[in-house]
């Protein structure tokens, strides 16, 4: 059987761990309440979790059990609580959140076929469920009606602060990472950097590893033997602030960006001048594009040159000392020789 949640509990603490949907894609409510009632008498109960939300009623009987629990119960919100979900770890005592968590209210919604008298119907049954909902957020947040409306109306994502500020965290911790992502491409309003992770089917090893790194701008620890051969110097300049550090990636791209235009240009240049085949040399040698020009300028004059020459087959001036041929007269004598 597929299980979305992990139970352990020893000496009066236990844990519940929701790391999946709540519902029809997962296992029904049935299953954690039983598995609930399967930790016997505890009086503290750590509920962690990460999930997209789904049934309604499903997680609306998880908040039931859970509020109905004598233990004392400390939600954390490990990565996601969207949805119904966010209505779950309403049930928390004491919510916690990761300055990286996120938590998403909005207004249920549900599919359904039929007439008109259906969907009437429908309509009206999914504004029950969220009056339910609303319920349970004020019950937390102490908020006015509208607000909560309003919130669930137009999606609403809050980040640790914002959510300790609406009222649904009671305090936040230094950031995690998150275990599971989800296909959240049902959702309106998604945070682009949620919207950019991959969606990813959980599995037994998600609850023990970090898949997703939440952190910003996550950068790796050097291994042991990297770290004894930095030089001094490398190692102060670390201390310096993310504004000192020079990311390499992007000036790598931008080096290639101007590389390719300058080949371009270069080539586009010899073409236009009738001189594809000096475009290579240009280039090995990283000619400025000004040399260029004028490098083309002047084999073209000379070209020029060359080729009046060759229609006269001669040079326009004698040079000096060359004896000049009169062939007027040359052609005269000939004429008169002839009669």
């Amino acid at each position: 059987m597929k299980t979305w949640f992990t139970a352990r509990a020893e000496e009066g603490v236990a844990e519940l761990v929701i790391y999946d949907e709540i519902g029809a894609y997962g296992v029904p409510a049935k299953a954690f309440i039983e598995e609930l009632k399967g930790l016997g008498d505890v009086s503290e109960l750590t509920l962690r979790i990460n999930s997209p939300g789904g049934s309604v009623f499903d997680g609306i009987a998880i908040y039931n059990a859970l509020k109905r629990h004598p233990a004392q119960v400390t939600v954390t919100v490990d990565g996601l609580a969207a949805s119904i979900a966010s209505v779950i770890l309403c049930a928390g005592d004491e919510v916690v959140m990761p300055k990286n968590a996120l938590i998403m209210v909005h207004d249920p919604s549900a599919v359904v076929m039929g007439n008109a008298s259906d969907m009437r119907s429908m309509a009206d049954a999914l504004d029950k469920m969220r009056d339910g909902l609303v319920s349970a957020y004020q019950d937390k947040t102490g908020r006015d009606q509208p607000d909560i409306t309003a919130w669930m109306a137009e999606e609403a994502w809050f980040d640790a602060n914002e959510a300790l500020e609406a009222g649904f965290a009671d305090r936040i911790e230094e950031p995690i990472a998150m275990a599971a992502t989800f296909d959240l491409s049902g959702f309106t309003r998604v945070p682009p950097a949620l919207a950019s992770l991959p969606s990813k089917e959980p599995t037994d090893k998600a609850l023990e590893t970090t898949e997703i790194d939440m952190t910003e701008n996550p950068t790796p620890e050097p291994a042991e033997a990297d770290v004894e051969n930095i030089p001094a110097e490398d190692n102060k300049a670390e201390s310096k602030t993310d504004d000192n550090v020079v990311d390499l990636d992007q000036v790598r791209a931008q080096e290639r960006t101007a590389t390719l235009a300058y080949v371009s240009e270069v080539n586009q240049l010899c073409a236009l001048a009738g001189s594809p085949e000096m475009a290579s040399g240009f280039i090995a040698k990283a000619t400025s594009t000004e040399k260029v020009r004028a490098a083309l300028l002047q084999a073209r004059a000379e070209e020029d040159e060359a080729s009046a020459v060759s229609a006269t087959g001669r040079s326009q001036t004698p040079k000096p000392g060359e004896p000049t041929i009169d062939t007027a007269a040359i052609y005269a004598a000939r004429n008169k020789t002839a009669r």
